[in-house]
């Protein structure tokens, strides 16, 4: 039985993490905290487990083998570093840092320690994207020329544990990153997962359009960021995510290759349409992608208790995170500067 610690009980931990260990029989919810102890009381009580003042006092716990960081942005990589040298395996909540050094040394503290670090990259898990990517590896559309791929939705204000126009989201100093850390790492890893290529070069337009907080401010962070992503196998393409899509939420993803068409969560009654260059067009209904308002298992939480029963490093690893990361910091950096910017 793996013994979990809970480290932040807000909004994903609430909706994906506890849950997700709760249906997973492997497991236990050992220990939680959240800044908001009477939270941190009312979620130990619902999952039967111990509630602590702060993450210092759980990591203590030697009972406790792992931990989910649920925390803001800006708290990761302390967190974490520090659930290391307490000897707890940890699966930590993207974005994985908000800079490079941060992850970097994520990465170097799990190695230091023997310890797993998985990111909550939970995309990759969607039936629809693995089932793509496997039609990939099979050469169904040939190579890949361009790709476009979205994320957007009306914004974080009611998906906060704490709804509102003043959510932790936008504020910089707690999020450091707003559309971009939110929504636009998830596309970031999954384009590099779908294609099989890595982003070498990024042009970028990272910006606040619309978004203000209860002041009537535009605020801190980011509620647009356009990308061009080159890869290094030759695939170009479009990286965008929103929080003013006012409307619909858009997860979709196309790739355009030598041989034909892949449209993914792009049409709504068909998570795949695979248009061949003969015309031949095959039609697959596996899922629904998730939205904030309709939540489903995302396997992330399966996947890292599988990683920890079985003793087998997870794909999903802080290692392999390192690559979108710098991808999504190269962004910041060319929307500052105003040109391309090499990874």
């Amino acid at each position: 039985m793996i013994n979990i610690g809970v480290i932040g009980c807000g909004k994903i931990a609430q909706t994906r993490h506890l849950p997700e260990y709760a249906d997973n029989s492997a497991c236990k919810i050992a220990a939680v905290f959240d800044i908001n102890m009477a939270r941190a009381e009312e979620t130990a009580d619902k999952y039967g487990a111990k509630a602590f003042g702060s993450y210092e006092e759980l990591l203590a716990v030697k009972e406790v083998d792992a931990v989910s960081i649920c925390a803001a942005n800006a708290a990761h990589a302390e967190i974490t570093i520090a659930a290391f040298k307490a000897g707890k395996h940890v699966l930590c909540e993207k974005p994985m840092a908000t800079t490079f050094e941060e992850c970097e040394a994520m990465v170097k503290a799990a190695k230091a320690a023997g310890k797993f670090l998985m990111i909550g990259h939970n995309q990759r898990l969607a039936k629809a994207h693995a089932a793509a990517h496997q039609l990939i590896v099979n050469g169904e559309i040939g190579r890949i020329l361009t790709f476009r791929t979205t994320f957007g939705h009306s914004g974080p204000e009611t998906w906060s544990i704490d709804p509102g126009k003043n959510v932790w989201f936008f504020d910089k100093k707690l999020a450091a990153m707003g559309a971009m850390a939110d929504l636009g790492i998830h596309k970031t890893d999954l384009i590099q997962y779908l294609t099989g290529q890595r982003v070498t070069e990024v042009t970028a337009y990272v910006g606040t359009l619309d978004k203000r907080n209860a002041n009537n401010e535009l605020i801190g962070v980011d509620d647009n960021s356009i990308c061009i992503y080159k890869m290094d196998g030759g695939a170009v393409g479009t990286m965008t995510a929103s929080w003013t899509y006012y409307g619909a939420e858009d997860n979709s993803t196309i790739l355009y290759g030598t041989e034909g068409i892949l449209h993914i969560y792009d049409d709504p009654a068909y998570s795949i349409v695979l248009e061949k260059s003969n015309g031949e067009k095959i039609y697959y209904a596996l899922d629904q992608i998730q939205t904030n308002d309709n939540q489903t298992k995302s396997g992330i939480i399966d996947l890292w208790i599988h990683c920890l029963t079985e003793n087998v490093p997870p794909e999903i690893s802080g290692e392999d995170a390192l690559y979108a990361m710098k991808a999504v910091f190269c962004a910041l950096e060319s929307a500052k500067e105003g040109s391309s910017i090499k990874v």
